[in-house]
């Protein structure tokens, strides 16, 4: 208990799956948690589960505008930000041939731009408070590749490049700030397990059915790294790539 205590969460995609598990767990550990999310009912919700000093604020995170106002309203609120949690994701499937430009360009909107905003408003607001820890959410996808997701292994692949390069720059201007990439593999998520089935949407009885195959971990495990990350214990720990993947990238030896 108080791994974080005292400070100043906000999560993205905080309304579902492992932003969900994130903003709860942090919560726990003595964080005052901002959950945002675009699913306004949803969100709200898990902030009043937490209840205390917990909030929702609506966020999109291909917004800029939105990004700025809810950076704000968070530092007016608590009066600092030392955690950022760039978890919002989305997928759609699709190899190289089948990916429409449109498709590409809404999943790197979401995945990748939505990652580049936050990083770029939260770090003046964390190094002004004396600097904190960036998390940003990657995937598998970005170190061996997945030829079914075409556009989401190119927008995780783009979070982690870019976060080693957001942590060279916290690092060259000595704010304090520390940015690391989260890679997991199969997680039971909404967003994962409806695309493994093929559906429009999953239910729990959907999760639990692809979880009991045991090729996927829960979100509270993703949460687990997410909240080391977050707090001082990590605090010489930045341009990372944390794997979640029970060694799903390492590749076998060829048998002779």
């Amino acid at each position: 208990m108080g791994r974080v205590a005292g400070k100043v969460a906000l999560v993205t995609g905080g309304a579902s799956g492992m932003g969900r598990a994130d903003a709860l767990l942090l919560a726990a550990e003595g964080a005052k948690v901002v959950v945002t999310d675009f699913n306004v009912q949803d969100g709200q919700a898990v902030a009043d589960q937490i209840g205390g000093d917990a909030i929702f604020l609506p966020l999109n995170v291909t917004d800029e505008d939105n990004w700025k106002s809810v950076i704000a309203t968070t530092v007016e609120t608590f009066g600092a930000l030392d955690i950022l949690v760039n978890n919002a994701g989305m997928m759609i499937m699709g190899n190289v041939l089948d990916t429409s430009l449109e498709d590409w360009r809404k999943v790197n909107a979401v995945n990748s731009d939505g990652v580049f905003l936050g990083c770029k408003h939260a770090i003046p607001a964390m190094a002004a408070s004396g600097g904190g820890s960036i998390v940003n959410m990657s995937s598998v996808a970005a170190i061996s590749g997945q030829s079914f997701v075409a556009a989401y292994t190119a927008s995780k692949g783009a979070v982690r490049s870019f976060t080693k390069s957001v942590a060279m720059f916290c690092k060259e201007q000595k704010n304090g700030v520390r940015c690391n990439s989260v890679h997991p593999d199969g997680v039971k998520t909404p967003m994962v397990v409806k695309v493994a089935l093929g559906k429009e949407t999953a239910t729990q009885e959907d999760i639990d059915m692809v979880g009991k195959a045991g090729n996927m971990c829960d979100p509270e495990d993703v949460a687990n790294l997410v909240l080391f990350l977050a707090s001082d214990e990590s605090r010489f720990i930045t341009g990372a790539e944390m794997l979640i993947d029970n060694a799903s990238t390492i590749t076998p030896p060829i048998s002779m």
